[in-house]
């Protein structure tokens, strides 16, 4: 049985950019970690706060699912 790595919010990379400002539980862009790379098929997960009005740019993952909430406001221009 593996042990538990438990990384607290504040201790996670961050990423701070203008309409975006996100927190990584695993390795992302600068922030690479060999050793935390993702868990089992979870890749990334993300704890992004996005500004009113903007976002990412339409952009292709292959073979991904990719899942938001929306924590207040709401979720437009949506193609559900």
């Amino acid at each position: 049985m593996s042990p538990v790595d438990v990384r607290r919010a504040a201790t996670r990379p961050h990423t701070k950019m203008g309409w975006l400002d996100s927190w990584h539980s695993f390795s992302f862009g600068r922030h690479y970690d060999p050793a935390n790379t993702h868990h089992g098929l979870l890749l990334v997960n993300n704890d992004d706060r996005v500004a009113p009005a903007s976002g990412f740019p339409t952009h292709f993952h292959r073979d991904m699912e990719i899942v938001t909430w929306v924590l207040s406001g709401r979720f437009g221009a949506s193609r559900l």
